[in-house]
């Protein structure tokens, strides 16, 4: 997946994780601001990732793209420090 692919998907998680988690995104909103886009080698890595979340009970929004069958391609995460430490391991996109 191209970088500028990657971005999009990117984008519409966030815009889904805010709909979804209006006083997260607003308390983000006004305290922090920062987005780090991180990537994944592929979806099994994603799904990984997002057990990894459910286990230790963190927020987070999946975006699926209806154009490719409806197949996970980007999710974002409530911003935390276990969050931090969680995904500290991710290369940046």
């Amino acid at each position: 997946m191209s970088a500028a692919y990657q971005s999009v998907q990117a984008g519409h998680s966030a815009i889904q994780f805010q709909y979804e988690y209006p006083e997260i995104a607003k308390e983000w909103y006004t305290k922090s601001n920062y987005l780090i886009y991180l990537s994944v080698e592929n979806l099994e890595e994603l799904q990984t990732l997002i057990k990894k979340l459910e286990k230790s009970h963190i927020k987070y929004s999946v975006f699926r793209e209806y154009d490719i069958d409806d197949q996970i391609t980007a999710i974002a995460i409530e911003p935390s420090d276990k969050t931090r430490r969680l995904v500290s391991n991710l290369p940046l996109m």
